[in-house]
């Protein structure tokens, strides 16, 4: 698939990237200059990332796609897995 049309795809489904990296930007910085953030592990501090991610793409694009909340689900048990 030609990078135009994978685009064009994505920017139907999430909204478009300008609008997605702004509510992520300032979702992340809300977790990273809490006090807790230096005693988080790197996995929750990337699965947290990664959770904000997707919250901007429900936000700015399709809140209806079911793979998007699976993904904050799937990361959010993959820390919950290690903790177990």
């Amino acid at each position: 698939m030609h990078i135009d049309n994978i685009l064009q795809e994505r920017g139907e489904r999430y909204g478009r990237f300008q609008d997605n990296a702004a509510t992520v930007q300032a979702l992340k910085k809300v977790l990273h200059m809490h006090d807790n953030w230096l005693h988080l592990n790197y996995d929750q501090r990337e699965a947290l990332d990664m959770i904000c991610h997707k919250m901007a793409r429900i936000m700015n694009g399709d809140p209806n796609y079911v793979d998007s909340w699976a993904d904050i689900a799937g990361y959010a048990t993959l820390v919950a897995n290690r903790l177990k």
